[in-house]
């Protein structure tokens, strides 16, 4: 004969608020998995909590604003949700937040790493940590602002853009060269996109400033949206196109931070 483990009391899972967190958890993260509200026997299956131990629990969040409950008798995420997702949404630095990753990658690889910004048909420079290992003057100050089309940060945020936009910020700004190795017809500007787009990740091959080279990866926001750009900068004659997959990797690492959950695909 099998003997059934009595359910704890409510008096019992009070004296264990670990447990109780737990369990909320388990809730919580069924139902932000159905997009449609879910009974309460569907949810003591998935969680594998008896029904009597899921329904105390769904009542104290129901109270709370955690977990809204339907005349029907079927649960979904509350409001009060969404009002801790805006408040920590809006606390977070795109700064604040990129900085570590961009130490780290900085004392990786030696060089300077950038956060770039898109401000029209500009990009301005809002973040920097400086390698010191050489002379060369790199334009990527804090405040200081390049074309869209002659930067590894500029040229993902045409890609973001589509092709129509492209043609429109070809034809407005005539693609305007910085050095001898800008891009500045439509027809090169439109391939180079195309290899962006392919590989999640931009070079500037000495096309702001002679001498110097950059590889760029997007950051992006919890919704998805392009905000800004990652780059990697260095003197030509130290430049390494194999850094591409580690400047990605913390690109990817920033965007998370920001609440970002869609891992990009490379080819």
């Amino acid at each position: 004969m099998v003997v059934k483990k009595p359910e704890p009391t409510p008096a019992a899972e009070a004296k264990n608020p670990i447990q109780v967190i737990e369990r909320m958890m388990k809730l919580l993260d069924v139902l932000a998995h159905h997009a449609d509200p879910v009974p309460l026997k569907q949810l003591a299956l998935e969680t594998g909590l008896h029904p009597s131990t899921a329904h105390r629990i769904l009542g104290a969040m129901t109270q709370s604003g955690f977990v809204e409950r339907s005349d029907a008798g079927v649960y979904r995420l509350g409001i009060r949700l969404l009002e801790l997702g805006s408040l920590v949404k809006s606390r977070i630095s795109l700064r604040e937040t990129a900085m570590p990753a961009m130490l780290k990658l900085h004392a990786t690889t030696g060089e300077s790493v950038n956060l770039g910004i898109r401000a029209g048909d500009e990009i301005v420079y809002v973040e920097r940590t400086s390698s010191g290992r050489s002379s060369v003057r790199v334009v990527h100050i804090v405040g200081a602002r390049a074309p869209l089309h002659t930067t590894a940060t500029g040229k993902l945020f045409l890609v973001e853009d589509g092709l129509e936009r492209v043609r429109d910020y070809a034809r407005r700004t005539g693609l305007p060269a910085s050095t001898s190795a800008s891009i500045t017809t439509l027809p090169l500007l439109e391939k180079e996109l195309d290899k962006v787009r392919r590989h999640a990740v931009a070079f500037d091959l000495d096309e702001v400033e002679a001498g110097v080279r950059c590889i760029a990866a997007g950051i992006r926001d919890d919704s998805g949206e392009l905000i800004a750009g990652l780059s990697l900068s260095t003197p030509s004659e130290r430049f390494n196109p194999d850094w591409a997959p580690l400047v990605r990797d913390t690109a990817d690492e920033i965007s998370q931070a920001l609440g970002w959950r869609q891992r990009r695909t490379a080819t």
